[in-house]
């Protein structure tokens, strides 16, 4: 699984190095741009996520049609464009545009979708949680080179090292990733199917739980680096010392979460607790009367986000047909982008007129209805995959396959010459699926 994941994975984690290592400095730098407020800078920090918002979708039935590598490799070629607008941008406009077009190369759904088109499902969270944890360390990365190399060269040397990173990522793409296996199903996804899939409930609890989260962490990126400089006399050049002790408390927590989440089957269970977390961390850091108090609410942050990290896209892909998989991630992912904007332009917002101890019980009182939506999530641990050789089939019997109470789906793996029968170990057994097919 290894030699399969790891490359895939280093490409993401290229690609979120370049995204997260300004996170930390960039709104205190960007207010003091030409033509700066500290809505813009709100709109600034998040504004990559509105066009990957707008554009997961797109990518993600683009990755269906043309294949994933391509899909990946035409995003990372617009990452680094924006990157280079970014680089040069002396106003906070231009840098905006930079933003933009830095986050119109939306290829997040394409690369989960293709690490579940390698990966078989028993394996996948595995796989996920390995993702997951190799974006960890390059947010840890991030924080520390971030705030270290803004406050000595400035933050345009950032983005440079951000156009580099999309570079390295798609030499590795052509270089280091199999090609995913041909797949063929007993139905195909087209444009129809979109409000079907909208009307998925478990999905769509999964694309608000990816909202929220995401629009918590740019909330705390946006309001972290500014109340360390500016309440507490922080200089910039020294806030890696309150992102990096947080961010490695958080990779403990994701090897925690991906444990008891998947191997113990609690991923609910650990879903809720990340959102508990989230509401005291906003407190704590309200209400903080000091530096030290400051940075253990941020420190809770980090731990309530890396716990949902190795949970989520697992759980959206899950709960998604094989021949859907790439719109429904880009749907997921959509939703994560969108929370990214409105994290950064509505808390610039909230900041600005209510400040942070008002910010901070709205989120509480979004996390108790937060908390009863993942009540009612069903566990996905349910079903159960059967991987049948193409040869010992009865290829006359494939098509009552989808008429069975039980059968989710079906589909055949061409390159491995396998059938694949995902079913619900509640309402069927393996033994009668293979009576039928065998």
């Amino acid at each position: 699984m290894l030699r399969t994941v790891g490359p895939l994975s280093a490409i993401i984690a290229l690609r979120f190095l370049g995204l997260f290592i300004v996170l930390p400095v960039l709104s205190v730098y960007a207010l003091e741009l030409e033509g700066a407020t500290q809505f813009l800078v709100g709109v600034t920090l998040g504004g990559y996520a509105l066009t990957q918002m707008i554009l997961q979708v797109p990518f993600g039935m683009l990755s269906d049609r043309i294949g994933r590598k391509k899909t990946i490799a035409i995003g990372l070629t617009i990452l680094f464009i924006g990157s280079i607008v970014c680089a040069f941008s002396e106003s906070i406009y231009s840098l905006m545009l930079g933003r933009f077009l830095q986050g119109a190369g939306a290829i997040g759904a394409v690369g989960s979708a293709l690490l579940s088109d390698l990966v078989k499902e028993e394996m996948r969270s595995r796989a996920m949680a390995f993702m997951g944890a190799s974006i960890a360390l390059s947010f840890a990365i991030s924080m520390g080179l971030g705030p270290l190399l803004g406050g000595i060269y400035g933050v345009g040397i950032l983005f440079w090292i951000t156009a580099l990173s999309a570079v390295g990522a798609i030499i590795l793409l052509f270089s280091k990733v199999p090609n995913p296996p041909r797949i063929t199903h007993a139905y195909e996804m087209d444009e129809s199917r979109m409000h079907v899939l909208l009307k998925n409930t478990q999905l769509l609890r999964m694309n608000i739980t990816n909202f929220l989260q995401k629009g918590m962490m740019t909330l705390a990126f946006l309001v972290i680096p500014i109340i360390m400089v500016h309440k507490f006399g922080m200089e910039k050049a020294s806030l890696w010392q309150v992102y990096l002790p947080s961010l490695l408390l958080g990779i403990f927590a994701m090897g925690a979460s991906a444990v008891f989440g998947e191997k113990r089957h609690k991923s609910k269970a650990m879903l809720m607790l990340g959102v508990i977390l989230f509401s005291i961390s906003y407190l704590i850091m309200a209400y903080a009367n000091s530096s030290l108090i400051f940075i253990l609410g941020v420190a809770v942050f980090f731990i309530g986000f890396n716990i949902h990290e190795p949970l989520m896209q697992s759980l959206a892909s899950k709960y998604a047909r094989v021949h859907e998989r790439g719109t429904a991630l880009g749907v997921f992912n959509s939703f994560g982008h969108f929370g990214t904007f409105m994290g950064g332009a509505l808390g610039g917002w909230l900041y600005t007129h209510f400040g942070l101890v008002s910010i901070a019980w709205i989120v509480t009182i979004v996390a108790i209805f937060w908390l009863v939506m993942l009540a009612t999530l069903p566990n996905p641990h349910r079903t159960k995959n059967l991987y049948i050789p193409l040869i010992d089939i009865k290829l006359a019997n494939l098509a009552k396959l989808s008429s069975i109470n039980g059968v989710v789906e079906w589909y055949k793996n061409e390159t491995e010459a396998l059938l694949i029968v995902k079913y619900d170990g509640l309402l069927i057994d393996e033994l009668d699926i293979k009576n039928l097919l065998i």
